[in-house]
C-alpha cells in the first residue's frame, strides 16, 4: 500500500510533527510504504526527506492527492481534519484522520457524506482506544466484573501553552481551541466501554485565566448522559500550571469499579463485589504497552497503541472490512466535545448531540 502523510511539521517553529511517528511505523510494517508527504513549511518536509528517505515532497495538499496512493493520513492542525479528509476521500484516498474528526457541527456531515459517496475506508486515528489497560477493561465489563456500567469519568490536563505561540509570537490554533473539542482522548475509551453514544451535552469553562496574553480557555468540563442512561463527565484543560500532564479514566458499575492512573507511581486499580473479603483496590500491573510485541511496536509513541492502531487500519484495506474506528465511531467521539462548548457559550443549556447514523 502507497502511503502520503499530510502534516510533519518543522524543528523551526511550533508546531505538530504526529505524521512522523506515523512515517516510522508505516516503514516498519511489511505492507506500506510512505511515497508522499505534504507541508507548508519547507524545512520541515527536507527533514523528512533526509531523515526517512522520501523524495516525493509537496507543498501543496492538491497536488499530493493526484499521486498515485492508497491512502492518505491526515495529520495537519485540527481546524482543517475535516477539510482535508474530504479532499483526500473525494480523490479516492482512503483516510486515517487524527483527532478530533472535525471542528463543528456541521463539519461533521460533511465528512460522513463524503465517506458514503466516496465509498472509500475512512478511520480515526484515536490511539487511546487501543491502550493495553483500556482493552482489558473492556473484556473485564463484557465479562461482568463490575456488573452494568452506569457513572464514568475522564481527564485530560496537559499543559500546552509552550504550543500555542510561536518564537515570533504569532499564536498557533491551539490559543482558540476549545478544550473540550479535545475530548476524544478521554471519552473515546468509555465510549467503547460503555457500549452507548452520547446523546446530550451540558458544558462550562473557566475562561481564560492562566495565561491572558494568550486568551486561551484553561479548562472546560462536559457532562454527558448516555444512550444506555448513563452519565459520564469530561475535563480537558490545556492552558494550566501543572505538571507532569495525564489522562484518567474511572467507570463505575453495580458490581465494582475501575481507576486508571493519577499520578507518576500511581497503579491501574478495581475494586469488585464478588471477591471474597476484598477490603480495598486490586492493583493491575497494566499500562499504555502491550506484552509480547515486536519492537517496531513501539516506534509511534503513545505505549504500543499505534502500532496496532495502524495495523488495524491496514487490515480493513487489505481485507475490506469496517475499520475499528469507523466514521460514525469518529463523530461518537467527537461531535460530544463540540456539543459541549456550544452549551458552555450558551449558559450551560443541555444541547442533543447528533446521531449521524
Amino acid at each position: 500500500m502507497r502511503i502520503g502523510i499530510l502534516g510533519v511539521g518543522s524543528s523551526s517553529i511550533v508546531s505538530s510533527k504526529r505524521g512522523r511517528s506515523f512515517i516510522r511505523l508505516f516503514q516498519a510494517l511489511p505492507q506500506t510504504e510512505v511515497v508522499a508527504v505534504c507541508d507548508l513549511l519547507e524545512d520541515g518536509l527536507a527533514e523528512v526527506g533526509r531523515d526517512f528517505g522520501i523524495k516525493k515532497l509537496y507543498t501543496d495538499y492538491s497536488e499530493m492527492l493526484e499521486q498515485d496512493l492508497d491512502a492518505v493520513v491526515v495529520s495537519s492542525p485540527a481546524p482543517v481534519h475535516a477539510e482535508h479528509s474530504i479532499a483526500a476521500l473525494r480523490s479516492g484516498k482512503h483516510v486515517l484522520c487524527e483527532v478530533p474528526a472535525c471542528y463543528d457541527i456541521a463539519e461533521c456531515r460533511k465528512v460522513v457524506d463524503a465517506v458514503r459517496e466516496s465509498g472509500k475506508k475512512y478511520m480515526l486515528a484515536e490511539n487511546y482506544c487501543y491502550f493495553a489497560y483500556v482493552e482489558t477493561w473492556k473484556e473485564m465489563i463484557r465479562a461482568g466484573r463490575i456488573g452494568r456500567p452506569f457513572y464514568a469519568e475522564g481527564e485530560y490536563v496537559h499543559d500546552c501553552r509552550f504550543l500555542m505561540v510561536n518564537p515570533d509570537g504569532r499564536k498557533t490554533w491551539r490559543a482558540s481551541m476549545p478544550p473540550i473539542h479535545y475530548v476524544t482522548h478521554s471519552l473515546s475509551p468509555l465510549i467503547q466501554m460503555m457500549e452507548a453514544r452520547c446523546v446530550s451535552a451540558v458544558g462550562m469553562h473557566t475562561g481564560c485565566n492562566v495565561a491572558p496574553e494568550i486568551g486561551a480557555i484553561d479548562m472546560e468540563v462536559g457532562l454527558f448522559r448516555m444512550s444506555n442512561g448513563a452519565v459520564v463527565k469530561q475535563l480537558c484543560g490545556f492552558s494550566v500550571v501543572r505538571e507532569p500532564s495525564f489522562i484518567f479514566l474511572s467507570i463505575y458499575g453495580t458490581k465494582g469499579v475501575l481507576e486508571g492512573k493519577r499520578y507518576d507511581g500511581d497503579e491501574v486499580k478495581g475494586y469488585f463485589e464478588d471477591v471474597p473479603n476484598l477490603h480495598g483496590m486490586v492493583k493491575f500491573p497494566l499500562d499504555d504497552r502491550h506484552t509480547k510485541v515486536p519492537a517496531e511496536a513501539s516506534l509511534g509513541g503513545h505505549g504500543t497503541s499505534e502500532y496496532f492502531m495502524l495495523k488495524d487500519f491496514i487490515d480493513c484495506i487489505l481485507n475490506d472490512t469496517k475499520p475499528r474506528i469507523d466514521v460514525y465511531d469518529a463523530m461518537d467521539f467527537t461531535a460530544p466535545g463540540l456539543c459541549a462548548h456550544i452549551s458552555a457559550e450558551n449558559g450551560s443549556r443541555p444541547v442533543d448531540v447528533p446521531d449521524f447514523r
